[in-house]
């Protein structure tokens, strides 16, 4: 059923905002149509959203139970809803009515079966969030398939093999980035000696690729603007790493929140600063960047690892100077940080999350406990946790995720919270 409220109509931005990136998608009002939504940085499109919840949580207004396996978020844009998942042993994207969450069209792209190529102890399946670009969709697969599909229908356009074709190495865990638009290029990183991989968003072709070279992790590439210097921003286990957007070169290197296990976190940028947080022991670290000739510098303001940030997996968003996320440290806690200084604000212990992820929309943060898969609607204070309303998943996957928990990101868009358990995908209408 659609309880979905009216709507105003629907009109193109065309507004960058003035956090230092370039290269964002551009989105109408209410679409989240990528990784991360509009600006790779947690926070959505502009729509206006209840700023408390009932006890019994907002309504929900449809669900479908047939993504499949897999981990990947969904991306929204123009009613429609986006999202890959393994079903019988295929990489399928599948396309949703945001309305009313039937079914519009579903594509095998992919081989979804996994032999002995990654860890699977933890679940399968797709993890990677489909990129929306004027009429095409760009989707991932965990075997490191990377194919172009019409939107509209669905139709594959193009797909490219990382491991067949330019000799990738498979992540510990798969495939898991969501992959960059920028200008006429989908920017990707097959890992290896073309760590970075720059295609004709058309035709598939190769068109540039960075002259670095590292093992991929599962870090979604941000595009920002350094004194004029066009940059790609990711991390690997070696650390942070900036790519001249049009060289190829390294322009620089930070080797803090680098580990040896996994680097899973997208950085923030704000003016000349990058932010980035990640697990296993490595903490957060802020560097300013400063213009050297026709290099960079990265010069680090703070680092702090224990007693702090230590985001695993589920981000964080910037609002008012303030960094709010999940944190490792005191077995999994709620926390603000200082964006500014580093200083640790508050950090609050809320039911029995190990870990979490979190999203920003309409003045208000979405912070998501994927282990009881349980959604808090909050208040962004410098004071403290303040939680307003909550939502708990009406069911939860009958598939087999092994030790894996509900890893998908909740998604805010078209007046709605999207949250997905593997094959179960339900959207919670929140609209005003």
């Amino acid at each position: 059923m659609n309880t979905m409220k009216s709507q105003l109509p629907r009109k193109f931005l065309g507004w960058v905002l003035s956090l230092g990136l370039v290269g964002q998608a551009f989105a109408a009002d209410g679409d989240w149509p990528q990784w991360r939504g509009p600006n790779r940085d947690g926070r959505s499109a502009s729509q206006s959203l209840l700023k408390a919840w009932p006890d019994s949580g907002p309504k929900l207004a449809w669900s479908y139970s047939d993504t499949g396996m897999g981990y990947s978020s969904v991306a929204v844009a123009g009613g429609k809803v986006y999202t890959l998942g393994k079903i019988d042993n295929r990489a399928v994207a599948i396309c949703l009515d945001s309305k009313t969450g039937q079914k519009v069209w579903a594509t095998d792209f992919a081989n979804g079966k996994v032999e002995k190529e990654y860890n699977t102890n933890w679940g399968d399946g797709p993890r990677s969030t489909p990129t929306i670009d004027g009429d095409h969709v760009y989707c991932l697969s965990d075997l490191g398939v990377l194919a172009c599909l019409d939107r509209n229908t669905g139709k594959v356009v193009w797909s490219k093999d990382f491991v067949a074709e330019f000799g990738s190495k498979h992540p510990t865990w798969g495939f898991s980035e969501s992959v960059l638009i920028d200008g006429d290029k989908v920017i990707a990183t097959p890992g290896g000696k073309a760590f970075l991989v720059g295609f004709n968003k058309k035709t598939g072709e190769k068109v540039w690729e960075s002259k670095n070279s590292y093992d991929a992790q599962y870090v979604s590439i941000i595009k920002a603007d350094f004194d004029g210097i066009p940059t790609y921003v990711t991390a690997a286990k070696e650390g942070l790493i900036g790519t001249h957007a049009i060289t190829g070169e390294e322009l620089f290197k930070s080797p803090k929140t680098g580990n040896p296990t996994a680097v899973i976190p997208t950085p923030i940028v704000q003016g000349n600063r990058i932010y980035h947080s990640s697990g296993y022991g490595a903490g957060n670290v802020a560097l300013d960047i400063a213009k050297d000739g026709d290099k960079l510098v990265a010069n680090q303001v703070y680092a702090a690892n224990k007693e702090s940030m230590e985001n695993h997996h589920g981000g964080y968003v910037l609002h008012d100077g303030t960094i709010f996320g999940f944190s490792r440290a005191y077995r999994g806690v709620w926390m603000a940080q200082d964006f500014k200084t580093g200083d640790v604000l508050w950090y609050k212990k809320v039911g029995n999350s190990r870990s979490g992820s979190i999203g920003f929309a309409d003045g208000m943060l979405y912070c998501y406990d994927d282990g009881e898969g349980i959604c808090y609607l909050a208040k962004p204070s410098k004071e403290g946790w303040e939680s307003v309303g909550q939502v708990k998943l009406p069911e939860t996957t009958s598939l087999d995720r092994k030790q894996g928990a509900i890893w998908a990101h909740p998604v805010i868009a078209d007046g709605k919270l999207f949250i997905r358990d593997l094959e179960k995908l339900f959207a919670f209408d929140i609209a005003q």
